[in-house]
């Protein structure tokens, strides 16, 4: 990967053009359930339980619906496989508790040992909220301010002053909601071998770090714009203000008074929790030089955790927001961070949905690693998966539906679409290859294949193919993931481009061919 086109741009495309096929199966042990947590007041509790966990295993589903056909659920343990992902563990909420907890599969490709409910994954970006909750502890204390300016407060290093910074400047709400103009979106870390920079030389973006210099390229305020540059800029700002090392200070703020005993900021990884980590996989299900890379961007992409702790952190913000504990973080500092800034993003989460619905939430991904976290502000309900593969997000999406639809929840639920009558003879205006215009690396091809409509992307990483499926003469749809592609003609008729668009996100290509 190119430094320059970040993380998350690139995860985005591979999830919308995952890989097909069963290549590169992991090896998984003839059972892939390996440890289970059930927390439960009775006997027959237990056993509905039971039976909860067995629903949501057998219950996968896809994202799109289409009207008329039948949606068959997919079992978790084929999912895995066809998704080269070796390990998932999930943590579910409902009441207020964790009702249960289940690790499955290993913990490494072409080795038996399982993934138990103790095992450590890459948190990925989950690492920013958590990191925020720190922050919002040392400004309830008095400590820090929301909204003054950084630099008062940054000792080993400053925010360099620009034109951008003359009249606004860069606050603590800024940087924990991205909004704070700084670039730098994330980060791939660095594999077994290679030298790691300080936070110092990565906020200077001096050799060795891989990413540029983390600065303000916009008015602070004026916009939202993801930013792991951001949350970097207050990992020293904790490390200044407390004088102790990052993992040490995230460890007192927060992970000994939530009882997290199983989640660190530590890089790299300790021996003693060495052989409770997962190891990671790309693509193609293969394992980085050292099993996994490390992170000295900490705050924004550094932590290992589990599911249950991380459901054990959401659990504790959804009590102080409902009024039932405040020996964490008051009401007042949870209303603060649940609340939009701008657009849906609050200080550390995402926050979405009105009513039953209203939920914060917040996904982590790293070149080997998927992780995603889920709470209800009203409800008590809730879910934390991880997963130790590149392409685990599609499996945490199936899942997500599954939990979603036995607990009731509302939302996570698959579209219907309508697969409208057009003439295949159409589709000839469509062939050719088309270029995203974010990187000449990405190229679209659209054929026809038995009378369908084809699409096949190459990039970096392989090519990967999937039918498209048509909701009017130039709107498609494909049923394996949230996507949609609209062809652009000219006043001409001829087909001059399209438009990709998944999860919010949208992306354009023009014809080359």
């Amino acid at each position: 990967m190119k430094v320059g086109f970040t993380l998350l741009l690139f995860l985005s495309l591979l999830f919308l053009f995952n890989f097909g096929g069963t290549s590169n199966c992991v090896s998984l042990p003839s059972t892939t359930k390996s440890e289970e947590t059930v927390i439960n007041t009775s006997q027959n509790e237990s056993f509905d339980i039971g039976q909860r966990i067995e629903r949501v295993e057998n219950g996968l589903l896809l994202p799109i619906v289409v009207k008329g056909q039948p949606s068959e659920p997919m079992k978790l343990v084929d999912r895995m496989r066809f998704f080269s992902t070796p390990g998932v563990s999930v943590a579910v909420i409902n009441n207020g508790r964790i009702e249960w907890a289940r690790g499955y599969g290993v913990r490494e490709a072409g080795n038996r040992e399982p993934v138990t409910t103790e095992t450590l994954f890459q948190a990925g970006s989950i690492s920013k909220p958590v990191t925020a909750i720190a922050a919002l502890r040392l400004a309830q204390q008095g400590r820090l301010s929301l909204d003054e300016d950084v630099n008062q407060k940054l000792v080993s290093w400053k925010v360099p002053e620009n034109d951008f910074t003359k009249t606004k400047k860069v606050t603590l709400r800024g940087l924990l909601s991205h909004s704070a103009g700084v670039n730098v979106s994330s980060f791939i870390g660095y594999l077994s071998g290679e030298q790691v920079p300080t936070l110092l030389q990565v906020l200077d973006g001096r050799k060795p770090t891989n990413t540029p210099p983390i600065r303000v390229d916009f008015v602070p305020g004026s916009q939202f714009r993801y930013s792991g540059g951001g949350f970097t800029i207050v990992q020293q700002l904790l490390i200044d203000v407390e004088k102790k090392p990052f993992p040490d200070l995230m460890r007192e703020l927060v992970f000994n008074p939530l009882k997290m005993k199983h989640s660190t900021f530590q890089q790299s990884l300790p021996k003693d929790l060495i052989n409770l980590a997962a190891a990671g996989h790309d693509s193609k299900g293969e394992k980085p030089a050292g099993r996994w890379r490390v992170l000295p961007e900490m705050a924004a992409a550094g932590m290992w955790s589990t599911p249950s702790d991380l459901a054990r952190l959401a659990i504790e913000l959804q009590r102080a927001q409902a009024e039932q504990s405040n020996k964490f973080l008051a009401v007042q500092t949870v209303n603060q961070m649940l609340t939009p800034q701008v657009g849906n993003w609050g200080l550390g989460f995402s926050v979405e949905g009105d009513g039953r619905t209203r939920r914060f939430s917040h996904g982590g991904s790293t070149l080997e690693f998927n992780s995603y976290l889920v709470a209800y502000n009203n409800s008590g309900q809730g879910a934390v998966i991880m997963t130790n593969s590149l392409r685990g997000e599609r499996i945490i999406n199936e899942l997500v539906r599954s939990i979603a639809k036995e607990y009731g929840w509302g939302d996570h639920q698959p579209k219907e679409k309508t697969v409208a009558v057009v003439n295949p003879k159409i589709y000839e205006a469509y062939f050719g290859q088309y270029e995203l215009e974010i990187s000449s690396n990405y190229v679209v091809t659209i054929s026809a294949k038995d009378g369908k409509l084809m699409m096949t992307l190459k990039q970096p990483t392989g090519e990967s193919s999937a039918e498209l499926l048509p909701e009017s003469e130039t709107q498609f749809f494909r049923r394996d993931v949230d996507f949609e592609m609209t062809f652009v003609k000219n006043n001409e008729g001829q087909t001059t481009g399209l438009i990709i668009r998944q999860e919010g996100a949208e992306y354009r290509a023009k014809k080359i061919k």
